[in-house]
């Protein structure tokens, strides 16, 4: 692969910075839910990784909390053409939560509190690519932001980063989450401009 991927184009600012086609940069942190925000106690928050095989491996939140954390500095770029530059998070890795996961998956669908599920393949969470977060800019993520803990995929539009993450369950098969079962990208990658069916 090279260095940049197909379809990137430069998109001249004051300090000449490189967005995804398509995109334009914004200061603020624009909220977009398909649902009402849902509210989780802390006591009751817990986050399952179910394998291909009916095998779970589960977390409560201070057990979360209780793991090595990480603080990855990222862009991140909402399908709705909004880009936030150099945004940091505090979380844990997927693949130290992958570390004991017994699988020959190769897709995941995440699921979330609220409903709301999303797929991916497994390969794109692993390898440093994906965290579950709960803290944004050195604060508690805020509710509607994905709080307590949402994922975080930042090479892939901001839609794969699911709010209020629950759980992923890994799969032999890939299966359409709920933006790509109506009309979204399955994979949603920036630089390629992945936004719709089709793109």
């Amino acid at each position: 692969m090279g260095i940049v991927s197909p379809g990137f184009r430069r998109r001249r600012r004051d300090d000449d910075v490189e967005l995804p086609p398509g995109q334009y940069l914004t200061q603020d942190f624009p909220v977009l839910s398909a649902g009402p925000t849902p509210n989780i106690p802390l006591d009751r928050w817990q986050f399952t990784i179910s394998s291909e095989i009916g095998q779970e491996y589960q977390w409560t939140w201070d057990e979360l909390l209780e793991l090595p954390a990480e603080e990855p500095t990222v862009d991140i770029h909402c399908v709705t053409k909004w880009s936030k530059l150099g945004t940091t998070w505090r979380g844990v890795s997927l693949d130290l939560l992958m570390e004991e996961v017994e699988t020959t998956a190769d897709y995941a669908l995440v699921h979330c509190y609220g409903g709301y599920t999303t797929n991916l393949p497994l390969e794109d969470l692993l390898d440093g690519k994906a965290w579950v977060v709960y803290e944004y800019e050195g604060s508690e993520l805020a509710p509607q932001h994905g709080g307590p803990a949402r994922l975080l995929v930042p090479h892939l539009y901001f839609w794969k980063s699911a709010k209020w993450v629950r759980g992923i369950q890994l799969q032999e098969f890939d299966e359409p989450g709920f933006w790509e079962s109506v009309g979204y990208h399955n994979y949603g990658d920036p630089w390629r401009e992945e936004r719709y069916a089709g793109d």
